[in-house]
C-alpha cells in the first residue's frame, strides 16, 4: 500500500508516529531541566546524574537490534504500540522512584518503550510513501522530535513549581498510554507482508550489516556527532551553560529552548525542501557533509565564546538537523526489506555514543575535579575531548571515503 501524502494519509499515518517521537524525543531531554531537581532532591553526584540519565541510552540502544527484526517481520503497528504501552509503565514508575537504585531502572523501562518510536516511523514512510519522499518524510518526523525536546525546555521548567517533576511523569504516562491506543486503532497492519526470515537468518542479516562499508562508513559519526548531540542536549548543555556561562537556571532554559527551536527549524527545512533537494541530486550524505562540518566549527565558537548565545545555540540546533540523513545514506547501501535492520543498526550506534558520551562526560567532570579543576575548567576539558573525536569521525564522510559508494 502506497501513499501519496494526502490529508488521509497524515492523520492515518503521520500524525500517530509524529506524536510517538514527540513522546520519545521530550523523554530523552526532559532531564536536562529536572537535573537540579534531582540533585538537590537525591543528592546525586555529577557521574550519578549522567548514569541515571543514560539509561535511557542504553536501554534503547540494546533493543535496537530486536526492534529492527521485529518490525521488518510484524511491522510498525504492533511493536511499537505495543512498546508505548511500556513507556506508560515506566513513567508511573518513575514518578513514583525515590532513589537511584529505583529511579535508574524506571528510566531504561522509558528508554525500552520509545525504542521503536524513530525507526518504526521510518519504517512505515519506506513501507507506505515513494522513495523521493522519504527525506521530507523523514525531516517532518524529526521536526516532530524537535518539537517535544522543546517542551522539554522552557515549558517544563514553567510548570516544575506546580506540577514538580513526579507530576510531569504522572502526565508524561497518561499521554503514553493514549497514543498506543492511537497508533493501534489508526495504523495499517501490514505484518502479513514483512519479512519472513527466521531468526538465525535475521542475524546473520544484522552481522552482515555490521561489517559493511556502508554501514562502517557512518557508524562513527552516528556515535559521536549524533550521540554527542543528544547527551549535549538531554544533560550537559545545560551544566554548561549556568557553570562556564554563568547563567542561571531560567536563562539556560531558555538557551536550550533557542537550541531545541534550531533543530526544529533545521527539521522542517529539510522536510519542506527535501523532496526538491533529492530531484536536484542533493544527497544524504551531502547534507551530512555539510552539517557536520558547520556543528564543528559552531561547537568551537561555544566552547571560546565567540559571539552571542541564543544565535550560537540555535545554529547547532538547526545544523544537528542533518542527524536524521544517516538512516537514509546507510540505508541507500542494502536492499529496501532489511531497512528497519539497517536504521536501527545506525540508531544502535547513535545510543550506545549517547550513553557513552553522556556517562563519560560525567565520570570525567568528577575526575577532573578531584585533580584540582573547577567545574567550569573541567567542562572546557571535557567538551574539547569530544569536538577531538568528533573530528575524527568525520573523516570517513569525506568524498575520497565514498566514491565506490551508493550514496
Amino acid at each position: 500500500m502506497r501513499h501519496d501524502g494526502g490529508a488521509g494519509s497524515w492523520g492515518r499515518i503521520f500524525l500517530p508516529f509524529a506524536l510517538g517521537y514527540y513522546l520519545s524525543y521530550l523523554l530523552r531531554t526532559v532531564n536536562a531541566v529536572i537535573s537540579p531537581a534531582l540533585t538537590g532532591e537525591l543528592g546525586l553526584s555529577a557521574a550519578e546524574l549522567g548514569l541515571l540519565t543514560s539509561t535511557y541510552f542504553l536501554s534503547f540502544a540494546l533493543a535496537q537490534i530486536p526492534v529492527g527484526i521485529a518490525l521488518d517481520r510484524y511491522g510498525p503497528r504492533r511493536v511499537e504500540g505495543g512498546l508505548l504501552v511500556l513507556t506508560a509503565l515506566g513513567a508511573v514508575a518513575f514518578a513514583l522512584g525515590d532513589s537511584l537504585g529505583t529511579l535508574g531502572p524506571a528510566r531504561a523501562l522509558i528508554g525500552l518503550g520509545v525504542s521503536a518510536c524513530l525507526m518504526g516511523a521510518l519504517k512505515g514512510f519506506a513501507m507506505w510513501y515513494p522513495a523521493e519522499r522519504q527525506s521530507s518524510m523523514t525531516g517532518f518526523i524529526m521536526a516532530a522530535g524537535a518539537l517535544g525536546a522543546l517542551t522539554a525546555s522552557a515549558p517544563v521548567e514553567a510548570v516544575l513549581p506546580v506540577l514538580g517533576w513526579r507530576g510531569v511523569f504522572w502526565i508524561v504516562a497518561a499521554i503514553a498510554a493514549g497514543i498506543a491506543a492511537w497508533i493501534f486503532l489508526s495504523l495499517p497492519d501490514e505484518a502479513s507482508h514483512g519479512s519472513k526470515d527466521g531468526l538465525a537468518q535475521a542475524l546473520r542479516s544484522v552481522a552482515g550489516i555490521y561489517t559493511s562499508r556502508g554501514f562502517l562508513r557512518f557508524a562513527g559519526s552516528a556515535a559521536l556527532f549524533t550521540g554527542g548531540f543528544m547527551a549535549l542536549q538531554s544533560l550537559w548543555a545545560v551544566p554548561w551553560m549556568m557553570h562556564v556561562n554563568g547563567l542561571t537556571l531560567e536563562r539556560a532554559a531558555a538557551l536550550l529552548l533557542a537550541l531545541n527551536s534550531g533543530m526544529l527549524a533545521g527539521q522542517l527545512g529539510i522536510g519542506v525542501f527535501g523532496v526538491r533537494m533529492a530531484r536536484a541530486g542533493v544527497r544524504p550524505v551531502n547534507l551530512l557533509q555539510a552539517g557536520y562540518a558547520g556543528m564543528l566549527a559552531v561547537q568551537v565558537l561555544i566552547l571560546l565564546d565567540w559571539g552571542p548565545h541564543a544565535p550560537l545555540w540555535f545554529l547547532l540546533g538547526a545544523l544537528s538537523a542533518v542527524n536524521s540523513q544517516t538512516y537514509l545514506a546507510a540505508s541507500a547501501y542494502f536492499p529496501r526489506e532489511v531497512f528497519a535492520r539497517v536504521s536501527t543498526s545506525v540508531n544502535l550506534m547513535a545510543f550506545l555514543g549517547a550513553f557513552a558520551v553522556q556517562w563519560g562526560l560525567g565520570l570525567a567532570l568528577d575526575a577532573l575535579q578531584a585533580a584540582g579543576h573547577g567545574t567550569a575548567g573541567a567542562l572546557t576539558i571535557a567538551f574539547v575531548g569530544l569536538i577531538a573525536l568528533q573530528a575524527l569521525s568525520y573523516l570517513p564522510l569525506l568524498p575520497a571515503s565514498g566514491r565506490r559508494s551508493r550514496n
